[in-house]
């Protein structure tokens, strides 16, 4: 829905799930309105973790629906509370790009979204269709894991870039730019701590889910 690029090849794909983020107050009406549509979902999974992600199964599709409560937590914990109030049907460009980048082992799949977000969307510091730099400085600046996660990623995008018929000038021009409002945004006592210890501790968690594989159109 953000992305025109998306819908066009070489970044055109099939979608064997699909992501929600709902606020905790709204959990119960969101399972009653799923059930209504007749997804199935699963009771063990939500019984267990209801409180912070439920999980529904589209048999007739085949597709899996993941509904993260007040916040997306993969290999990084990004809060979204405050963030859900906005006019639109998906999440900001900045937290759409969040989604895909703070897996550490992110597939080609993601990278193609990801590719697809910064060539509809500028560099801004605000949200207005846009990749609110100001945002994602702010949230790096202080979770130096979700940095380095964020710094290796964002090479692994540079390098999906240049093997797809796309822009990749483009792609690389509001990365640098990113990247630059990211540096240049003072860092915490905390985050320094933690940049002293650098890689060898793991800074991330591995995500129990498993995605399909990308697929072109």
């Amino acid at each position: 829905m953000h992305s025109p690029s998306a819908r066009q090849p070489p970044l055109k794909r099939r979608y064997g799930d699909l992501d929600f983020v709902a606020a905790s107050k709204q959990q119960p009406s969101v399972q009653r309105l799923f059930e209504s549509l007749g997804y199935q979902g699963d009771r063990r999974f939500n019984t267990l973790n209801g409180h912070q992600r439920l999980l529904y199964l589209d048999s007739l599709n085949g597709r899996q629906i993941d509904i993260f409560i007040d916040r997306m937590k993969m290999c990084h914990v990004i809060e979204l509370g405050g963030r859900l109030s906005h006019d639109g049907p998906t999440l900001t460009p900045a937290d759409l790009l969040l989604s895909k980048l703070q897996v550490y082992e992110v597939n080609m799949k993601d990278l193609v979204d990801t590719i697809a977000l910064l060539l509809d969307h500028p560099i801004a510091d605000h949200d207005d269709d846009a990749m609110n730099a100001a945002y994602l400085a702010r949230l790096t600046s202080e979770d130096w894991g979700l940095y380095r996660t964020l710094q290796i990623n964002i090479e692994r995008v540079r390098g999906a870039a240049t093997e797809l018929a796309v822009d990749a000038g483009r792609v690389n021009q509001r990365l640098d730019q990113l990247w630059e409002r990211i540096e240049m945004q003072p860092k915490s006592l905390k985050w320094k701590l933690r940049a002293r210890i650098g890689d060898r501790i793991s800074w991330y968690e591995l995500p129990e889910e498993v995605r399909q594989p990308y697929e072109r159109d």
